[in-house]
């Protein structure tokens, strides 16, 4: 695959219930897809820059889906970006682990007959997780940014940004909260996936 290349096109102002924020508009050279920043502060190129990388999650950050954390793990990074007044949400538009829409749908109808959400993916012929950050470490280098503190609980993100030159010098984690809905989503993530969580309100 040539190495991808991230173009800003336009940003515009969004007032939100967590303050102010730019979103910037990007194209690139992989995908025909509009992939995001959106950033808080009048200055991002440097280090340590407190940033979360996001993957389009339809159902989880606009529906409020019980079925997975994304939602929740959407508002809890704007909520640290505003607390510090700088920062960074990249919204990457890599539906369902990258398998888009209607796939992810078929899979939530596979995990309703009793598989996890890696085999039903499996099962529909992709792979576990087919998402990339490339776009993520262009998009981030585009706003100057060196290195970051990088809000996240997928080790998976962690090493992709290092090895595309982003330095991520701590991890921010995400709290999770179970419920019945989300709970065995959240063991096949720790089991399968080895995301690192620390769960909100633990089972007893």
């Amino acid at each position: 695959m040539p190495t991808p290349t991230v173009t800003r096109v336009t940003s515009a102002r969004i007032p939100t219930d967590y303050g102010e924020f730019q979103l910037g508009y990007y194209n690139n050279t992989i995908d025909d897809k509009a992939h995001l920043a959106f950033y808080m502060g009048d200055d991002l190129a440097g280090d340590d820059v407190l940033v979360r990388v996001h993957s389009e999650c339809l159902t989880g950050d606009i529906f409020g889906s019980r079925r997975c954390d994304c939602g929740e793990q959407l508002d809890r990074a704007l909520q640290l970006i505003a607390e510090e007044g700088r920062g960074v949400l990249v919204y990457l538009r890599q539906e369902g682990r990258g398998i888009g829409l209607l796939q992810k749908i078929h899979a939530y109808n596979l995990q309703d007959a009793g598989h996890d959400t890696v085999d039903a993916n499996l099962m529909l012929g992709h792979g576990a997780d087919e998402r990339s950050y490339a776009l993520a470490s262009c998009i981030l280098k585009d706003l100057g940014i060196t290195s970051v503190r990088l809000i996240t609980n997928n080790p998976d993100k962690i090493s992709a940004l290092e090895a595309d030159g982003i330095k991520v010098n701590e991890r921010v984690d995400l709290p999770c909260t179970v419920h019945p809905e989300n709970s065995q989503y959240l063991k096949t993530k720790a089991e399968r996936f080895n995301h690192m969580l620390r769960l909100a309100n633990p089972p007893s």
